[in-house]
């Protein structure tokens, strides 16, 4: 039976600290109830930045958010749910919506979306995240008319967040 000395024993432990987070970083994340290869890849692409009050430059794609203290903003329609005080918040606008049909909302960590279009938020259609999942935290998906959309992103820890708006695969 192998005996250890109390420095083999310090190694072992010294080793297993200095690669427990690289595991952990390369660890997959759970699976999402849909595919969110297409968003991971934009995420991890470096998307443009955009500050809060910004229009998306389209409905295909992702962007840096640079976001605003929510005490700061003024969002037009009542958040669904209430911000924690010291988070950070944005205030988007899409291109009008061509098609009507099911588009997907993804951010890369923790916030709230809400989809506002024709002076009222649109209620969601599903949603899937893992909390565990680092740089891809939740999708929302919702049923849009042809028009004009806003988004209101709410109650971020950080100042930045990546965001990806697209239609549904």
């Amino acid at each position: 039976m192998p005996t250890f000395s109390r420095a083999g024993l310090a190694l072992i432990a010294l080793i297993a600290l200095q690669t427990g987070p690289v595991l952990a970083e390369t660890t997959p994340c759970k699976p999402f109830k849909w595919s969110l290869t297409r968003e991971q890849g934009w995420f991890q692409a470096s998307p443009p930045a955009l500050a809060s009050g910004a229009a998306l430059a389209k409905v295909d794609g992702a962007a840096d958010l640079q976001l605003s203290p929510v005490a700061d903003l003024k969002f037009p329609v009542t958040t669904g749910r209430k911000p924690a005080t010291g988070t950070y918040g944005a205030l988007l606008t899409l291109p009008p919506i061509e098609k009507a049909g099911l588009y997907q909302v993804t951010l890369s960590d923790e916030g709230w979306i809400d989809v506002v279009q024709a002076g009222a938020t649109v209620k969601y259609s599903a949603a899937t995240g893992q909390k565990a999942c680092t740089g891809l935290r939740k999708s929302v998906r919702f049923n849009l008319a042809p028009g004009p959309v806003s988004l209101q992103i709410s109650g971020v820890k950080a100042q930045t967040i990546k965001l990806a708006v697209a239609p549904a695969e």
